[in-house]
């Protein structure tokens, strides 16, 4: 196997927008995401809407009823 081609791993921190966080190796250090297991709806059992860009109001207003 060819040597010096693999990426070095070092401890980081991942921190969760609901306030969570843990630390774990990467090759990319610490970083953020948007849902973690501690408030994903898979796993906490609530329903919970993730907005990206509005995406979720356009398609609300798109396919709203009209009176």
């Amino acid at each position: 196997m060819k040597e010096n081609i693999h990426p070095t791993y070092v401890a980081a921190k991942i921190t969760c927008a609901c306030g969570a966080s843990f630390e774990t190796r990467s090759s990319k250090g610490d970083y953020s995401v948007d849902v973690c297991a501690m408030c994903h709806p898979y796993y906490t059992g609530k329903m919970k809407l993730v907005d990206t860009q509005g995406r979720v109001e356009r398609f609300r207003r798109k396919y709203a009823t009209k009176a």
